[in-house]
């Protein structure tokens, strides 16, 4: 099928990957933390939310209501957080945070392949 024959209406968008995904949280971070925020180039998979970034609760609950803007109901911040135990929350990554939302919206790697868990 060419372009010219394409059936009218919106072209399906690919699923987003890794690096897509990893820009588009750095770039919510950003807009929460506000003039507090560093550079999104700076934002890293490794980037620790706690130590790194230092978001607090108030700044976690806006980055969850983005979330939600962004990706859908399928990408449920709080009840991820939830299921983590306390030291799991306070070593956070945002490479963690990348692979709960790839896999909340069905195009994670296979099973054991998640990078930056």
């Amino acid at each position: 099928m060419t372009t010219s024959e394409r059936p009218p209406g919106p072209v399906p968008l690919a699923p987003p990957d890794e690096e897509q995904v990893l820009a588009e949280i750095a770039g919510l971070i950003v807009e929460v933390l506000g003039d507090y925020a560093p550079d999104p180039a700076d934002i890293r998979p490794e980037t620790l939310f706690g130590d790194d970034l230092e978001l607090e609760s108030i700044d976690l609950v806006m980055l969850s209501g983005h979330l939600q803007e962004r990706y859908g109901e399928q990408v449920n911040f709080a009840e991820f957080v939830a299921s983590l135990e306390i030291d799991e929350v306070i070593a956070l990554s945002v490479g963690r945070l990348v692979d709960h939302v790839l896999h909340s919206l069905g195009t994670a790697p296979e099973a054991g392949a998640a990078r930056w868990s």
